[in-house]
């Protein structure tokens, strides 16, 4: 069951640890999302602050295994 997160913190933290990190962009809103071992994890935010927290280091985006 996907859960969404709303501390910008804690996602960069799970990305960590993340198998890949999915961007979904939609009119006024991003979805980034986390995929760990065990959960998938939903951060939404406006396309800004998406893109600063793409870029903070340690935040790299994977393309989704197909």
């Amino acid at each position: 069951m996907p859960t969404e997160i709303f501390d910008v913190e804690k996602f960069i933290q799970l990305s960590e640890k993340a198998s890949y990190c999915a961007i979904k962009r939609l009119k006024d809103v991003v979805k980034l999302k986390l995929r760990t071992p065990k959960m998938l994890y939903t951060l939404k935010t406006d396309p800004a602050k998406a893109e600063e927290i793409v870029k903070k280091p340690g935040q790299q985006p994977h393309k989704q295994p197909h």
